[in-house]
């Protein structure tokens, strides 16, 4: 049964995203953030357990340094005589980038992520992967220049992203070094089109939401209980393994379309140096996630399965699962024949 007072946080915490992107001030973005910020604690709080307690400690501490520095950088822009927020020579707009970078746990700002989230349910680990991150994006979305140090943010995130996740056996931290690197390409489709950034945004929290509700229904929160599952059942092997290729931005997967739509306008922006860095630097994160599934073909099923027994036959989950597959032929057609 969904809790009225967790009712009450879920609203204040959609009121401050909101109250911070429809802000005309930078006051006002901050009094959105704060709200943001102390909604979202209690939500973290309710597991009941040490380690949320600890993770929701941790992430007040950070956020609100990360304030701290955002509230002294909006001080000092107001203060100054120029406001012209295109000028990114000074140095309050580089710590507003720099204190925005930090809340959403962009590269090399990421040093809170990983830890935090190994602390915390399914159902928290989304919010932060993705709600979390809305409003610092939109923020910064009015303030991306200088464009060599937003891509040296963006190559950071990507090797960040794809490296750290090649040594890990925590679910949660596979997905939290995958947004670092999925951020990457967000700040870049940011810096060309703000149509891109939110066609990428929606598309990249759906396919994390299938992969969230599977993990979440299997009780999975480690690769052993993942492989050991994924043996065990097929369906349950061929929905994973969809889901991965799809994260990992694999064609004909709904997660290439994105990419794709990135790219094009990478290169339209005489981006070319950076389009194909980054296509290269998601090469490793796509080798994490064939690692994963070559681990489940190859290995043997003969070890002590961790997971629940309940099975993935949830009409929803097939549905969205049936979209990631043929998300990107569906959009593809319907382009073509517009």
């Amino acid at each position: 049964m969904f809790n009225l007072h967790k009712l009450l946080f879920v609203t204040s915490l959609i009121s401050g995203t909101l109250i911070s992107i429809s802000s005309y001030s930078f006051m006002g973005m901050w009094m959105g953030l704060e709200i943001n910020l102390l909604s979202i604690i209690p939500l973290m709080n309710s597991a009941k357990s040490s380690y949320s307690a600890e993770s929701s400690i941790k992430y007040f501490i950070t956020q609100a340094l990360a304030s701290t520095i955002l509230l002294f950088s909006v001080i000092l822009i107001m203060n100054s005589e120029a406001l012209n927020i295109m000028k990114m020579n000074s140095a309050p707009l580089m710590m507003l980038n720099t204190s925005l970078l930090t809340k959403m746990g962009a590269a090399p700002f990421h040093f809170w992520f990983p830890e935090i989230i190994e602390g915390l349910n399914w159902s928290n680990s989304f919010i932060l992967l993705t709600w979390q991150k809305i409003a610092p994006m939109v923020i910064l979305m009015s303030n991306t220049k200088p464009i060599m140090f937003m891509s040296l943010i963006i190559v950071t995130s990507m090797v960040i992203g794809g490296f750290l996740s090649m040594n890990q056996v925590s679910m949660r931290k596979i997905l939290v070094f995958s947004s670092i690197n999925h951020m990457g390409w967000m700040i870049s489709a940011m810096i060309t089109s703000e149509i891109v950034w939110l066609i990428y945004f929606c598309i990249y929290s759906l396919i994390l939401l299938i992969m969230v509700m599977m993990l979440n229904t299997l009780k999975i929160f480690f690769m052993k209980q993942l492989i050991s599952q994924m043996k065990m059942n097929k369906i349950t092997k061929m929905m994973f393994i969809m889901n991965f290729f799809s994260l990992g931005g694999l064609p004909p997967f709904l997660g290439f379309f994105p990419k794709w739509l990135t790219i094009n306008m990478m290169i339209e922006k005489q981006m070319m140096l950076l389009s194909i860095i980054m296509v290269l630097l998601t090469l490793i994160t796509l080798f994490v996630y064939a690692r994963i599934v070559f681990m489940s073909l190859i290995m043997g099923s003969d070890q002590t399965n961790f997971t629940a027994n309940s099975q993935l036959t949830s009409f929803k989950l097939t549905t969205m699962n049936t979209l990631n597959m043929l998300g990107l032929l569906t959009i593809t057609s319907i382009i073509s024949f517009s």
